[in-house]
């Protein structure tokens, strides 16, 4: 039998009884949902670690968690997902193929992280997509047979991680690897030189190989989006429930009486992003435009393009981001993203969202009540999208309580529920689709 402790919600433990019992009475009165697990209140400081325990035998046993992460060279919204599964999991090591502490937040710095060889490369930190054909070896050499549970959060080579059949792995896709499935848009975007293109067709024939055999290895599968669980239908053959990312809605606030007069971005300033295009619309609007990201392969290019309205603000605190947010007109979302964070926070902090039609935008950006969707990425349908959001009377409460539905309580309760359901599941015997 295994048991699951609720990190941070209400101190529960829950016991596995038979697979099927789907809805059970817990001594305290309450009711969980769940596949045969009943709440026992009596949690252990060792429970309260890893929030799983097995029942193997007369005593209990600690079920061991690791989570696995595609490498921890720059922070992004992946990384801020990694956040959240280890405060429902702190006991649990994070495996990963190379780690730049610096680059990382004082979080994630405490954390117990395990790198695979590719540390010791030269410069692999700094420029890692050299050593593409390494990620498989990096992953398939971590040792996890000590671990009754694996998860992995995976944009590219973690979910390639092998483990025994007494291992539970479950990934949490952010996407299928977007450079494998969707190549000659990656090289055009890119613009990768002749060599480049030469040799990566091999290469990359390769990698989309190993990534469909490697899923077959996962137990089960959750998506951010409905795009991503899309994705991995078609790529995979494999069935992905959806948990979308976590937002941090008590981090921002309302905006003052008067917002001002400049619209945002907050984004890492690579090609697939688009922000060239919300540069160049700008630039023509004369509207004030902030973009708030550090460094990335375009900014030298966008600067060249950028009016004398568009300002790149580069890197900022916490707090200057919440008031960027709580003062702008509305944020700018160009690109087409697996799910994308920045759009809800600007809804938490009571601001619309000016957004590109497609992929997570469709699950978090709802037309003419929290943003304005626009159908083409070109200049002039993004200046159409933004002169209808200015005569838009936008209501801030509204796009606030929109964004709660997506906070980070619920990101755990859904969560904790999955991996609730699969140990018992798993336990039972169960085959997963």
């Amino acid at each position: 039998m295994a048991t699951l402790e609720l990190e941070g919600s209400g101190n529960g433990t829950y016991v596995h009884r038979d697979a099927a019992e789907s809805l059970v009475e817990s001594k305290s009165g309450g009711r969980v949902l769940g596949l045969g697990l009943s709440q026992e209140v009596r949690p252990t400081a060792t429970q309260a670690e890893n929030g799983l325990v097995s029942r193997t035998s007369a005593r209990d046993r600690p079920l061991k968690v690791a989570l696995v992460h595609d490498y921890l060279n720059q922070y992004g919204g992946a990384e801020r997902v990694l956040e959240e599964l280890h405060a429902l999991f702190p006991s649990a090591p994070v495996y990963t193929s190379m780690y730049w502490p610096e680059k990382m937040s004082s979080t994630i710095r405490a954390l117990d992280v395990r790198t695979s060889f590719m540390q010791h490369l030269p410069l692999v930190t700094r420029n890692h997509q050299p050593f593409l054909l390494l990620y498989p070896l990096a992953f398939e050499g971590f040792d996890l047979s000590e671990f009754d549970v694996v998860i992995s959060n995976s944009s590219a080579f973690s979910k390639g991680v092998v483990t025994p059949p007494g291992t539970l792995h479950i990934c949490y896709c952010l996407t299928p690897m977007r450079w494998v499935w969707n190549y000659h848009a990656y090289v055009d975007r890119e613009r990768l030189g002749f060599m480049a293109r030469l040799v990566l067709p091999a290469a990359i024939s390769q990698l989309r190989a190993w990534d469909v055999a490697t899923a077959q290895n996962v137990d089960r599968f959750l998506a951010i989006s409905r795009t991503v669980s899309s994705r991995i239908r078609k790529y995979y053959r494999r069935d992905a429930q959806v948990i979308y990312p976590p937002v941090n809605c008590d981090a921002f606030q309302l905006p003052p009486v008067r917002v001002d007069n400049y619209y945002l971005i907050v984004s890492r300033l690579i090609p697939y992003k688009r922000i060239d295009l919300a540069v160049d619309a700008f630039s023509r609007l004369g509207i004030p435009l902030k973009i708030v990201g550090s460094g990335g392969r375009a900014l030298a290019e966008l600067k060249s393009r950028a009016g004398r309205n568009v300002e790149f603000v580069g890197r900022v605190s916490d707090a200057e981001l919440k008031e960027l947010y709580a003062g702008c007109r509305g944020l700018l979302f160009p690109g087409e993203e697996d799910f994308g964070i920045a759009p809800l926070e600007a809804n938490a902090s009571g601001r619309p969202v000016i957004a590109f039609a497609a992929g997570g935008a469709l699950d978090t950006v709802v037309d003419g009540h929290t943003g304005v969707l626009f159908e083409r990425q070109e200049v002039d349908c993004l200046i159409g999208a933004v002169r209808r959001a200015e005569t838009t009377a936008w209501d801030s409460i509204e796009l606030r309580d929109h964004a709660r539905r997506f906070d980070r309580q619920v990101f755990r309760d859904q969560l904790l529920a999955f991996v609730r359901e699969s140990v018992a599941g798993h336990a039972a015997g169960a085959r997963f689709a």
